[in-house]
């Protein structure tokens, strides 16, 4: 883990984006090979499907929807138990996702104008979900049940085929939880460019949401515009505020839970405790040692650990601010009052029984969330990225003949005569 002593006067934003810098691999190379794909998919439709799937994955289908027989197989082979986990995870997610949903408005703003918004769940989306060097029936979860909430009529999933030619039975558990029927055994830029244009078999969506490697990450970035997305999601990172309040080995074993997911992910200890932040370390090459994943934890962190010794809390949050983390634990006394002074954060974890693994499966919120700073502009995935408003505008005859000379005087100001004209014929009706 790299150490860096805060000097008195701060860190600049540009020193500690310089010192969190990670690639997301969005290079040209991988854009020029995710172009091609896109290129294929759009031009050949499930031709280049079934192809690209036998290329990357290894695997020749001829029917790549997952089938009703393949889930009701899938819900005998997971282990017992699972289902009600899956139900209980699908349940809270459901609760905290509907606070969040907005209702369509109207209200008069001025004499004789009525003005709104009409909120609507877009009609169709599609959901990518990573396969890999793990599977992940949490993110089934996370990103199919706040479209549920929002009311899209057409929900559509996507992921990699394993080796077998099958879906893990984890996965294929948790959409039969959410409600999921459309599931295509497709995974990588190829899956992206499904969604996007469609195929002879599969329709197009309206906006795909789900993390995914380089190649999807890319792949979405090019299909923009052409659909909405919801981010463009990098290499998981956490980053934890403590102090020698908190137990070293609790905060080592929360770093260690983000560095298992990737050997790009990213952990940061903030503390104002050089005594405590090596113990901590300590902590994480001991633990390190007894997991399953220590060649990626390895990896991570002699990359991308890096511990900031501060003097306050005050200076211990503005380099918080300044990295943006994507989780967020604060383990100090009363942390609840620091919560105001936190800006930048995807998720914020408060006091010592939060851990961070809580929300990534059972507490509620959205574990699909920014990363790599993008929290500084950014929000965690909810139902307001499947929904969409339109702006509704009402005048009646009075409020509009008071309008109308202002409104002309200003499109004749643009030299815009048509705008102009369509008010004027109807001002001249008295």
């Amino acid at each position: 883990m790299k150490w860096i002593t805060v000097p008195e006067e701060g860190l600049s934003l540009r020193d500690v984006r310089r010192l969190t810098e990670r690639s997301v691999n969005l290079s040209a190379e991988v854009e020029a090979s995710v172009s091609a794909i896109l290129k294929d998919v759009r031009e050949n439709g499930d031709a280049a499907v079934r192809a690209l799937t036998e290329k990357f994955d290894g695997v020749t289908l001829s029917d790549f929807r997952v089938t009703e027989e393949e889930i009701e197989e899938a819900l005998t082979l997971i282990e017992p138990g699972m289902l009600d986990v899956l139900k209980e995870a699908r349940d809270n997610i459901a609760a905290f996702h509907q606070e969040q949903k907005k209702e369509s408005w109207i209200k008069e703003f001025r004499p004789g104008v009525r003005l709104g918004e009409q909120y609507e769940p877009i009609q169709r989306v599609g959901v990518y979900v990573p396969g890999g060097l793990a599977a992940y029936p949490s993110t089934v979860l996370m990103d199919t049940v706040p479209a549920f909430v929002a009311g899209c009529p057409s929900v559509v999933m996507t992921t990699p085929p394993g080796k077998d030619g099958e879906v893990n039975p984890n996965i294929l558990a948790a959409a039969y939880v959410s409600g999921v029927k459309e599931i295509y055994k497709v995974g990588g830029a190829q899956g992206i460019a499904m969604l996007a244009y469609g195929t002879e078999t599969v329709e197009p969506v309206f906006k795909i949401a789900g993390p995914g490697n380089a190649f999807v990450a890319m792949a979405k970035r090019l299909v923009f515009g052409t659909v909405g997305i919801d981010m463009i999601a990098g290499p998981s990172e956490v980053c934890c505020v403590a102090d020698g309040s908190a137990n070293p080995e609790w905060i080592a074993a929360d770093l260690l839970s983000q560095a298992e997911h990737d050997r790009r992910a990213a952990v940061f200890l903030i503390t104002p405790d050089a005594d405590f932040g090596k113990k901590v370390e300590e902590a994480m090459t001991r633990q390190t040692k007894e997991r399953n994943r220590k060649d990626i934890i390895e990896s991570s962190i002699g990359d991308y650990a890096k511990a900031f010794l501060c003097q306050t809390p005050e200076e211990c949050f503005d380099i918080v601010n300044k990295i943006a983390p994507e989780h967020l634990e604060i383990e100090l006394p009363d942390p609840e009052k620091y919560l105001p002074l936190v800006v930048n954060a995807g998720a914020i974890f408060l006091g010592k029984w939060t851990s961070e693994p809580l929300g990534d499966y059972m507490a509620g919120p959205n574990h699909t969330l920014p990363t790599s700073g993008t929290a500084a502009f950014s929000s965690p995935l909810g139902v307001y990225d499947f929904m969409k408003h339109s702006s509704v505008e009402i005048y009646n005859k009075e409020a509009f003949h008071a309008v109308a000379p202002k409104v002309m005087k200003l499109a004749l100001a643009e030299g815009l005569d048509a705008h102009a004209a369509a008010v004027e014929v109807r001002y001249n009706e008295q």
